[in-house]
Order: structure tokens, then sequence, then C-alpha cells
């Protein structure tokens, strides 16, 4: 610091001013070390009932209620089951009956009939197609392409049919040859 102290105000004791003006500032910065914030950081306090959660508790005991109960249940069925003389009722005294089963059935009824009328309607109709005609046709066509044929299809297809063989047993180097239809003998 520099030597002389220079006061901000006009004083007529330079000295006293410099004393008092010390011990000002010591006390200023006194009070900002022991200043406590202004705002509150440490965020709202949670109400009692909420911190309580009656619900959950209420919901808690009806669980424990519920499972104390099927356990007495529990308890009473199979002190029955030692009191009797280890008899098993195995028997099932009803039966398993769909709700839906009269529709499904009347469904069924009613496809069923459907189907029958359709089968009718088709056995009942004549066919649109000539199967005679067809046949014919097909004849008078095998006929002209006999006809207009340079070689005939009967001749070639019997010389299709006959196969040359060799037979080993064929005697001074006669060969024999057979046929499906008829079987001939060449030298």
């Amino acid at each position: 610091m520099h030597r002389s102290y220079q006061p901000m105000k006009p004083v007529t004791n330079r000295y006293l001013q410099q004393r008092w003006d010390q011990n000002n500032y010591e006390n200023h910065r006194r009070r900002v070390t022991d200043a406590l914030p202004v705002v509150d950081t440490k965020g709202v306090r949670t109400p009692a009932h909420i911190q309580l959660k009656l619900k959950k508790l209420q919901l808690h005991h009806e669980r424990l209620s519920a499972i104390d109960r099927d356990n007495r249940r529990l308890t009473s069925k199979v002190a029955d089951i030692f009191g009797s003389k280890g008899l098993v009722d195995h028997q099932n005294q009803y039966h398993l009956r769909s709700l839906n089963a009269d529709r499904r059935r009347e469904e069924l009824l009613s496809i069923s009939r459907q189907n029958q009328a359709i089968y009718h309607r088709i056995t009942s109709r004549q066919s649109e197609y000539r199967h005679q005609l067809w046949l014919d046709d097909w004849e008078r066509a095998e006929r002209w392409r006999e006809d207009i044929s340079r070689y005939p299809r009967g001749p070639a297809e019997k010389q299709r049919s006959c196969r040359k063989v060799k037979f080993a047993a064929a005697e001074d180097g006669e060969r024999s040859t057979s046929c499906s239809n008829t079987s001939t003998n060449r030298s």
C-alpha cells in the first residue's frame, strides 16, 4: 500500500480517518464471511401425506389379507386330504359345452345346404362340350392324314416294332429276326 493515506473526503485528521476506514473495512469483511445465502437451495419439504402413502399401505394390507385367506383355504384342503382315507375324486361331473356350439352347427348346416344346392345345379346341367363330335372330328382328321401322306402310318409302325436279333444258337451263320407281331427266319 502507498505510504500516505489519501481519504476520499477532506478530513481534519488523516490518521484518525485512516483508522476509522480500516475499522469499517474489517467490519465489512467480517459481515461478508458471516453472510448466509439469500436463495434457499434446499428444496421444498415433502408433505406428510405424500411421505406416508396411505393408499399404498392399504393395497399392501389387502394383498396380505388375500394371501392369508388363500393360505387358510389351502391348509383346510390339505387337512381334508389328510383326514380322508386317500380317496381321490378324479371324476368330472360336468361336460364341456361351448357357448357358441349352436351357432356353429347352424352355420355348418347352412353351408352344407348351399353345397348340396351347388352340387345339384352342377349335376343337372348338360355338358356344353360335345365329346362325340370331337371324336368324329379326330377320326376324320386321321383319315385325311393317312390319305394325303406319302408313306402310310400303319406299315411304318409295324416295321418299327420288328427287331433284328442274332441268336447265339443259330447254325451256319443263319440270322433270325423276331417281330412283335410275327416271327420269321431269314437267311
